[in-house]
């Protein structure tokens, strides 16, 4: 069943247990059923707490991160490799207690500019980890799903096409991708293509415009994305994703380059955004009874 949901920072850095427990809060007054949040540490949060609260807000849970360099798993040292598992280890332990059901991003790498090519030893040391990872969470009830982001924040998956022939690689059936509009419009020829390309491999779907603002503001042809949804029958989650510097993770900012105000007030901006994405998934829906008709 298809779940519309909202990346935490849109309301929160994500620094306090109340900014979390907040975010969950505003997430649910505006109708989205499925909340992303960053990495979360155990020692810094009551996970149990913030479990509670999601379920008696009948909000899901998911998390993304991305590893950085000291635990590569992408890496050709086997103790980077290593400490990379362990951190992804513990990753799927937080998901798993904080009742989430998920765990995406850049997995399969540091997420960071790269200034070397990936080598082939380093792609399996990566897949033959992820195998390994996604085996830990389908055990634990989790989903892991690898998102495919551009060029400047990984050196590993930039299309959707790469992140199908290391699925292949890894000899993993837990495995999924991970899509974000932001990114696709960055790497792929044609992005429709690459959500039908991706087809029942796609786990975990970002929505967000070209210049990470409000949706329909930038670039992006949604009717194609959305047509595109419709014909693979898409029904995992979707989620809003926009970040500005009116809200601020340091870390992210500085690994997704986020140095402007992009909006001011998040209210607004979920509002909108769901409103938008009901709207394209209504309109993609009678363009497809539309042409199915005799």
């Amino acid at each position: 069943m298809r779940r519309l949901g909202i990346h935490s920072f849109v309301w929160t850095g994500g620094q306090t247990q109340d900014g979390l427990e907040m975010a969950l809060e505003k997430s649910a007054e505006h109708g989205y059923r499925t909340i992303e949040f960053a990495y979360l540490r155990p020692a810094l949060f009551d996970l149990d707490r913030l479990a509670r609260k999601a379920q008696s807000l009948d909000v899901e849970v998911g998390v993304t991160m991305g590893l950085p360099l000291d635990k590569d798993v992408s890496s050709e040292d086997a103790a980077v490799v290593a400490e990379g598992k362990q951190m992804l280890s513990d990753a799927v332990r937080a998901v798993r207690d904080i009742g989430g059901n998920k765990l995406g991003g850049i997995l399969y790498s540091a997420h960071t500019k790269y200034n070397w090519a990936p080598t082939q030893r380093g792609w399996m040391n990566s897949a033959a980890t992820l195998a390994e990872v996604a085996e830990e969470a389908g055990a634990m009830g989790v989903d892991v799903v690898l998102e495919v982001v551009n060029r400047f924040e990984t050196n590993l998956l930039n299309t959707a096409a790469q992140g199908l022939k290391y699925i292949q690689d890894s000899g993993s059936d837990r495995l999924r991708l991970h899509l974000d509009t932001f990114h696709m419009n960055i790497e792929e020829a044609n992005p429709a293509a690459a959500i039908r390309l991706a087809g029942d491999k796609l786990g975990y779907f970002h929505i967000g415009e070209s210049n990470r603002g409000y949706l329909g503001d930038g670039v992006i042809d949604f009717n194609a994305i959305f047509d595109a949804l419709i014909d693979i029958d898409y029904q995992r989650d979707v989620v809003f994703e926009s970040f500005s510097t009116a809200i601020v993770d340091e870390a992210l900012s500085l690994a997704c380059a986020i140095w402007r105000d992009t909006w001011r007030e998040n209210d607004p901006l979920a509002a909108h955004a769901k409103q938008f994405i009901e709207l394209k998934y209504a309109e993609a829906q009678r363009r497809r009874a539309t042409t199915a008709r005799p």
